[in-house]
């Protein structure tokens, strides 16, 4: 059961492992693009290219959905990037249900723990497999595995990197329920790292903070959703998003735009980091040298 690129990576290592797959659950498809055709899932491309059967309930608790996954006689579940469980599906089949989840359980519990784990300036993550419950990323874990978080890496390369180690953890649990092998521990329950979901709120840079909390929030938002902030330069002002950037020694007051030798720099609380990286409204990617090759930037831009 999943929805995105991570989740089809996982179903193909399921199968290159010789596991046989019985069905797959993922998202209905959805309108999207500016024609807003419906677009399938990655895991629906995934298992249609595979020969698979694909189920997609608009609702999980719908009997009929119901009547035909108890139909497909799973002896076990593997749920990745998926929405909520009710009891009625996880208690389903004899084996049980696992989820994986892209970090060290309990930490990051929540809907962006790749993202959230380089934003906070974390040096290692991992992944982990667990028994689902009757709460979100609360279950009884089954195995984890670490990873180091490079200092210079963003949400991209990091999830490709998880997405190598989860196939391992999910084929390992996979072999330790088929053999009777698996254990399961209580997640402890002691104060708690939150992934929560990415919004225009949390993904807005602030200027006022430190320069390496803006270096680690923006590598931890790129490539998606990125990091934004509003350049102003009077009563002119638009929306950028920034996708690289570097920590500078250069100091100048919060939230100050500096243009230098075709080089941007934006202050924070203790410095400033130089931007190599952004899209403007209405543009493509582009490094910071090609924006500047079209564009001036004035000395009283401001960035908030």
């Amino acid at each position: 059961m999943g929805t995105p690129e991570f989740a089809a990576g996982i179903l193909d290592a399921i199968l290159k492992e010789g596991f046989e797959v019985v069905g797959v659950v993922t998202a209905p498809d959805k309108p999207a693009g500016r024609g807003m055709k419906l677009q399938e899932s990655a895991v629906k491309r995934f298992a249609l290219q595979h020969g698979l059967k694909v189920l997609q309930p608009v609702r999980l608790k719908d009997p009929e959905f119901l009547e035909e996954l108890e139909s497909l006689n799973p002896d076990v579940q593997v749920v990745v990037a998926f929405r909520m469980l009710p009891e009625a599906v996880w208690k389903m089949p004899p084996l049980g249900t696992f989820n994986l989840h892209a970090s060290l359980l309990p930490d990051y519990r929540g809907a962006a723990p790749i993202n959230w784990a380089i934003i906070n300036g974390e040096t290692r993550t991992g992944v982990t497999t667990f028994f689902i419950d009757e709460k979100i990323d609360t279950g009884a874990v089954i195995l984890s595995r670490e990873v180091d978080i490079k200092p210079d890496e963003n949400a991209g390369s990091l999830h490709d990197r998880l997405l190598e180690t989860g196939k391992e953890a999910v084929t390992q649990t996979l072999h330790l329920i088929a053999k009777g092998n698996a254990t399961a521990t209580p997640q402890p329950h002691t104060e708690l790292k939150e992934a929560p979901k990415l919004d225009r709120t949390n993904t807005r840079i602030n200027w006022n903070a430190n320069a390496k909390a803006v270096y680690d929030m923006i590598r931890g938002l790129s490539p998606y959703p990125s990091a934004w902030t509003v350049f102003k330069d009077g009563e002119q002002e638009w929306t950028v998003k920034i996708f690289e950037s570097a920590i500078a020694a250069y100091k100048i007051g919060a939230g100050k735009v500096r243009v230098e030798n075709r080089r941007m720099f934006v202050g924070t609380a203790d410095g400033s980091v130089e931007i190599l990286q952004l899209q403007l409204p209405g543009k493509k990617r582009m490094t910071t040298r090609e924006v500047l090759n079209g564009m001036g930037f004035s000395d009283n831009v401001v960035a908030e």
